[in-house]
């Protein structure tokens, strides 16, 4: 009765402890996440989750089923893996080209933790900026590159990493921390210190002030921490991926708004071609980059 789809859903409503992100993860609606879990508990005449609890709270039954599927799951992955080692061999390589610049963070965690299980697979990244970074796949400059923008393009397969929302940064002392959130008309008479990228890339820009005709003085550098400072100091204000700048948000090194009374959202992708989307390997660096991202990164959310 026991299936694989039955662990990972568990899984991921004890991670997520809500039914509705639970859901999301693993690509299912609602209801069918309850009929999964509810046929399990009928099964073997036990309850896994205390009803009514928010978050989600485990029983004793539900925290040893979590254990066992984390057992078991771990196994299949690995089992899965070995499989595709032999039909397709160990080597090859996997350039990856990062349009967004404070991807790095979760990135290279996640670079490491693939070598562990595929050595013979070169990893590289494609330096310095790219007008057009899925180009880069179709002139075998790149084998997967990462964007914020799922756009059409032959022979280009879409990975939903995750979503995610991107904040107005100010100074502690600037006047528009007083208000609840920002408007296109709020940046009219401030420095923007964004990255060195073209505005069809930067989602305040596109999204927000682009619309509004609103186009403020600009200040550019490659660095988030350099972008940080600039604005803790007074010197502009900026609007970054929640999950990038945490750390500095906690030690209340500068204020977050929202951008618009609902937010500003965003969301992230892995590009590939479709015969590399085939490859075990890539199959698999897709995996841990989502399960580094969910593991270490405050504030997202999944995508489907």
């Amino acid at each position: 009765m026991l299936e694989i789809r039955h662990l990972k859903t568990i899984v991921a409503l004890a991670e997520t402890g809500n039914l509705s992100k639970a859901a999301k993860r693993v690509h299912l609606s609602q209801p069918a996440v309850s009929h999964q879990i509810r046929a399990v508990e009928q099964h073997y005449e036990i309850e896994l989750f205390e009803r009514k609890s928010v978050p989600l709270r485990l029983t004793a039954a539900g925290e040893r089923f979590v254990e066992l599927a984390y057992q078991v799951t771990r196994c299949v992955q690995d089992g899965e893996r070995d499989l595709a080692r032999i039909a397709q061999g160990q080597a090859g390589q996997l350039r990856i080209a990062v349009e967004c610049h404070s991807c790095f963070d979760w990135l290279m965690p996640a670079m490491d933790a693939f070598r562990e299980h595929w050595p013979q697979v070169e990893l590289d990244l494609v330096s310095g900026f790219h007008a057009d970074p899925l180009g880069l796949l179709g002139e075998n400059r790149a084998d997967l590159v990462i964007v914020s923008h799922a756009l059409k393009r032959p022979n280009v397969v879409f990975h939903p990493l995750f979503a995610y929302e991107v904040l107005g940064l100010l100074s502690r002392h600037h006047p528009l921390t007083r208000k609840p959130y920002l408007t296109a008309r709020d940046f009219k008479s401030e420095t923007l210190v964004t990255y060195p990228i073209p505005d069809d890339r930067l989602d305040l820009v596109r999204e927000v002030l682009l619309p509004a005709k609103v186009n403020p003085v600009r200040r550019t550098t490659q660095m988030t921490v350099a972008i940080l400072q600039l604005v803790a100091s007074g010197r502009g204000i900026a609007a970054l991926p929640g999950w990038a700048v945490q750390p500095y948000l906690d030690r209340h090194y500068v204020v977050w708004k929202p951008v618009g009374k609902s937010g500003l959202q965003s969301r992230l992708y892995a590009a590939t071609t479709q015969a590399a989307s085939r490859m075990a390997y890539m199959e698999e660096f897709l995996r841990i980059m989502r399960a580094v991202s969910f593991s270490t990164l405050k504030g997202i959310e999944p995508l489907s």
